[in-house]
C-alpha cells in the first residue's frame, strides 16, 4: 500500500487528506485543516503553515502527494497569498522527498467524478463513496484535499 497526501492550498486554511492505495482501491486514513491567524504578518503565517504541514507529513509519512494548482478567474486578489502558501507547501513536500503531482481543479474533478465541470457537491459525494465514508468530509478544504489525493493516484496509476 502506498500512502498519499492531498493538499488544498490556502494561507488562511489549508486542507489535507491522507489515503492509502494499492493502485486500485482506496483506504481513508485521516484529514484535517491547517489554519493560520490573520493577526500575524505573512512571513510568520507562512512559517506556521510550513511547520504544521511538516508535522502532518512526519506523522503520516506519505510517499506521494497531490496538490491543487492555482485557478483564480474571478478573485485575483487572493491569488498571491495562495501562491505563497503553495510555495511553502511544495517546499515542505520537497524537503521530505515526497513525489508530488500538481493538478488543476478541472483535472481533479475529472479524476474523481469523471466530469471536469462537476459541482463541489458531486466531488464531495464521490470522495465519500470512493473512500467508503459515512459522511462527506468536513470542512470543504479537507474534502478537496482528499480529492487531490485520489486524482494523484489516478494520474500515476501503475507508478505509485
Amino acid at each position: 500500500m502506498v500512502r498519499v497526501i492531498g493538499i488544498d492550498p490556502g494561507l488562511a486554511n489549508t486542507g489535507w487528506g491522507i489515503i492509502e492505495t494499492d493502485g486500485i482501491r482506496f483506504k481513508y486514513i485521516n484529514h484535517g485543516t491547517i489554519t493560520t491567524t490573520t493577526e500575524l504578518p505573512s512571513n510568520l503565517r507562512l512559517k506556521d503553515l510550513y511547520n504544521k504541514l511538516s508535522e502532518v507529513i512526519k506523522e503520516y509519512k506519505p510517499s506521494n502527494a497531490g496538490i491543487e494548482t492555482l485557478y483564480f478567474a474571478k478573485n485575483v486578489s487572493s491569488a498571491l497569498p495562495v501562491a505563497q502558501a503553495r510555495g511553502v507547501q511544495l517546499l515542505a513536500l520537497g524537503n521530505m522527498g515526497i513525489k508530488t503531482g500538481e493538478y488543476t481543479p478541472i483535472q481533479i474533478k475529472q479524476a474523481v467524478v469523471g466530469n471536469g465541470r462537476a459541482t463541489k457537491k458531486q466531488v464531495q459525494d464521490m470522495v465519500k463513496l470512493l473512500l467508503k465514508l459515512k459522511t462527506v468530509p468536513k470542512p470543504d478544504h479537507a474534502a478537496d484535499a482528499l480529492a487531490a489525493a485520489i486524482c494523484h493516484v489516478h494520474s500515476v496509476r501503475g507508478n505509485v
